[in-house]
């Protein structure tokens, strides 16, 4: 398998269990209905570490366009790689998001609140405030790029790396999650939120494209501050 095929389904399986589990929190009907945030913090951070688990030993499990940048800014990874990584992650989103409204297909039509549909593919904040919206997703992703690479500089036992990502996945989310929904990922938002003005979901509202600039520029710095602060003050 390819480093970009490995980045496709690896991105595919990572919004299949982490989108999914939002879908069984807040879509009527479903047997986890309200089961709450923590339910949905640990089921996004067993996604992350299952879809690492499946293709790490293929493209690395990036999965996310604020890494790769992240990445390649300190010269982890090559600039020229940079298009084909962002593309699979983007593909692998928007078919991930297919899959979760395929397996979702009856619920959509038995949920009233065209808000908790679009919470299913993609993050909103929970008080619209343009300037502290970007600022919450630049640290959660400083964090998150800062905890890979510093997991990654740490011994553990063969194969248990992905799960302490997916810890660290959890820990952002209890901690940072609750201004924005913690995106850290373009291209789990982006990919996911075009699936949703594509697809024909029964009563489904806007998209939300205002706001979706904020999880894809604030990621992106983030991660790239937190890929040189840990330069800075790691490695010097």
């Amino acid at each position: 398998m390819s480093p970009f095929l490995g980045e496709v389904i690896g991105t595919m399986i990572l919004i299949i269990l982490g989108n999914g589990v939002v879908g069984g929190v807040v879509l009527n009907k479903s047997k986890a209905h309200n089961s709450g945030w923590i339910v949905i913090t640990l089921g996004w951070g067993l996604a992350v570490a299952i879809a690492a688990y499946a293709v790490g030993g293929i493209s690395g499990a990036h999965l996310n366009p604020a890494l790769t940048i992240a990445l390649a800014i300190i010269g982890q990874f090559s600039w020229s790689d940079v298009p084909m990584y962002i593309a699979a992650q983007l593909i692998g989103a928007f078919l991930g998001a297919v899959v979760v409204w395929l397996h979702y297909f009856p619920h959509w039509k038995a949920t009233e609140d065209p808000a908790a549909k679009l919470g299913v593919f993609a993050t909103d904040p929970a008080i619209p405030h343009r300037l502290s919206n970007l600022i919450s997703e630049i640290i959660g992703t400083f964090i998150l790029v800062l905890g890979i690479l510093a997991i990654g500089a740490n011994k553990f036992a063969d194969g248990l790396n992905p799960l302490i990502v997916g810890f660290l996945i959890v820990s952002i989310g209890l901690s940072l999650g609750g201004t924005t929904g913690y995106a850290i990922n373009p291209a789990r938002d982006f990919g996911p939120r075009l699936a949703h003005s594509l697809l024909p979901i029964a009563g489904k509202g806007g998209s939300n494209w205002g706001y979706a600039w904020i999880p894809v520029i604030g990621p992106i710095i983030g991660g790239g501050l937190g890929a040189l602060f840990y330069k800075v003050f790691f490695l010097t």
